[in-house]
């Protein structure tokens, strides 16, 4: 019987050297092939050799020894360990099974793990251990090598906790597999092939205005930090000495920076945690000093509000694999990224076209999608490549800054453990789209990074009015005059009759 391994991917070769929304189900391959049945697709291009996937230098068999669902077809006595494990409960999904173990508390969850085969391995299912730490632990936790035993120690630091799983033959599920296969995945290398994002370097602020920020594009822009002294400063040592005790926003605990790299350096998981803290600056006044804006990003209209703006700058630092679903920049507004350490995948699509997998409700306040980036990349990223929109790519690197432009949506995931600074912000080009926004009728779900919600549209319109007098009337009229141009028809629509398919003289 082929092993979970040899079914599906390869190991990767190596040779030896001297010396870092709401979630989706995941999706069955009819499904998806289904959903990205795009109107935009064009001739298809010559076919890649398929390479398969490969597993990270560092990945592990399965703790407990699950296997695809095909495999199920080599065994000769069809034993699924899962069905009898479960009972009257088999006929469930995996999904539901899990859904309902997620209501059960920790000791709960250790007893049940002892009625069979079957409920030992969903009740070891790390991200419901994660779930429970996340609940329980909101002023920190320190990782003890997986989810289940950092539970018990939080709890009882003296009760010995086995660090490895029982090995359990001839279980075989499709989703608890594909769990430990993102979590283990090396990104392929087609996956990073694609660079067709525009590089500048040097230019001015009226060519970045005119070129990028005015059109509503992307850029790269490279040789902006070099004059930041947190390009050379900030390390491991450097953050964790100037730091301390300080916790930082880690998801939804508060966690030391010392802790957090603990953790980092032991994961392996489908979703690791990001550290994505709006208060840095205030925390730890240092590191707010130790860089600098890049003057293409200098005007910043929310300043306007003083403490009442919303938030507004984040530190991020994250392992390998971590990273932000696709998702579009909050209250409508474009933001500017410098990596400082290590290096991120970005890929981004326009306004008018929804990336595939991803689901917006109506009101755009949800956002479903799969339930991690690698499981994305797995499933849809090659349908992309026949679309005539095409996504925008790019691997940005430290020293290197990007710029999303308002409405994009975008994807992020670290290729390696790094550290960016990243800063929404509002200019004169952007100022009717986030008026706009915030006055939606449900601008009680949309707007984010302020506790209100509501009254922010109205405070943010008389600030501007009292400090840029007649800067509201100027851009509104000016966006008018945008959109009439875009919707006039060109020279050749006004003289062609598309019925006829003659000319006909009507200027």
């Amino acid at each position: 019987m082929l092993g979970s391994k040899s079914l599906i991917f390869k190991k990767q070769k190596r040779k030896r050297k001297n010396g870092k929304i709401k979630k989706s189900k995941r999706i069955s391959v009819s499904a998806k092939e289904e959903m990205v049945a795009e109107p935009y697709q064009i001739a298809p291009e010559e076919e890649e050799e398929d390479k398969g996937f490969s597993l990270k230098s560092s990945a592990q068999s399965d703790s407990y020894g699950v296997q695809p669902l095909g495999n199920l077809y080599f065994n000769p006595s069809s034993h699924n360990s899962r069905n009898t494990g479960l009972g009257n409960l088999q006929t469930l999904t995996d999904e539901l099974v899990l859904d309902i173990l997620g209501l059960l508390e920790g000791t709960h969850l250790g007893i049940l793990s002892t009625v069979s085969k079957g409920f030992y391995i969903f009740c070891n299912h790390e991200p419901l251990w994660r779930n429970l730490v996340l609940e329980t632990c909101k002023g920190g936790f320190l990782f003890k090598g997986c989810w289940r035993s950092t539970f018990v120690s939080a709890y009882r630091p003296s009760f010995p906790v086995l660090s490895f799983g029982l090995k359990v033959k001839d279980f075989y599920s499709d989703y608890l597999f594909q769990s430990w296969l993102c979590a283990n995945l090396e990104m392929k290398p087609e996956w990073l092939q694609r660079d067709n994002i525009v590089r500048r370097k040097g230019i001015s602020l009226d060519e970045f205005v005119m070129d990028f920020e005015e059109p509503n594009k992307p850029v790269l822009l490279e040789g902006c930090l070099e004059n930041w002294p947190g390009l050379e400063k900030w390390n491991r040592d450097y953050l964790v000495e100037k730091c301390g005790d300080v916790k930082f926003s880690v998801g939804p605990v508060e966690m030391k920076l010392e802790d957090y790299f603990k953790y980092s350096d032991q994961v392996r998981e489908e979703r690791p945690l990001y550290l994505f803290d709006p208060k840095f600056a205030e925390k730890i006044p240092q590191l707010g000093k130790d860089y600098d804006v890049p003057m293409y990003f200098n005007e910043d209209l929310f300043s306007v509000l003083g403490n009442e703006r919303p938030d507004h700058r984040w530190i991020i630092i994250g392992p390998a694999g971590s990273g932000s679903s696709f998702h579009i920049d909050p209250n409508s507004t474009s933001a500017w990224n410098a990596i400082i350490k290590g290096s991120k995948k970005w890929i981004l699509f326009p306004p008018d076209v929804v990336p595939p997998g991803v689901h917006p409700s109506p009101d755009g306040a949800e956002v479903a999608s799969p339930v991690s980036i690698i499981e994305w990349f797995m499933n849809f990223y090659s349908a992309t490549k026949n679309w005539k929109k095409r996504p925008i790519e790019c691997v940005c690197k430290a020293g290197e800054v990007i710029f999303v432009p308002n409405g994009w949506w975008h994807l992020v995931i670290n290729l390696e453990d790094s550290i960016a600074i990243t800063q929404n912000f509002v200019s004169r080009r952007n100022l009717v789209n986030v008026l706009e926004f915030l006055k939606r009728p449900n601008a009680c779900t949309l707007v984010s990074g302020t506790s209100d919600r509501v009254n922010l549209h109205d405070k943010f319109k008389n600030a501007i009015e009292a400090h840029h007098p007649g800067t509201i009337d100027e851009m509104t009229l000016k966006a008018e005059q945008k959109k009439a141009q875009q919707n006039k028809p060109s020279f050749w629509e006004s003289v062609t009759d598309s019925n006829a398919g003659a000319f006909r003289f009507s200027f």
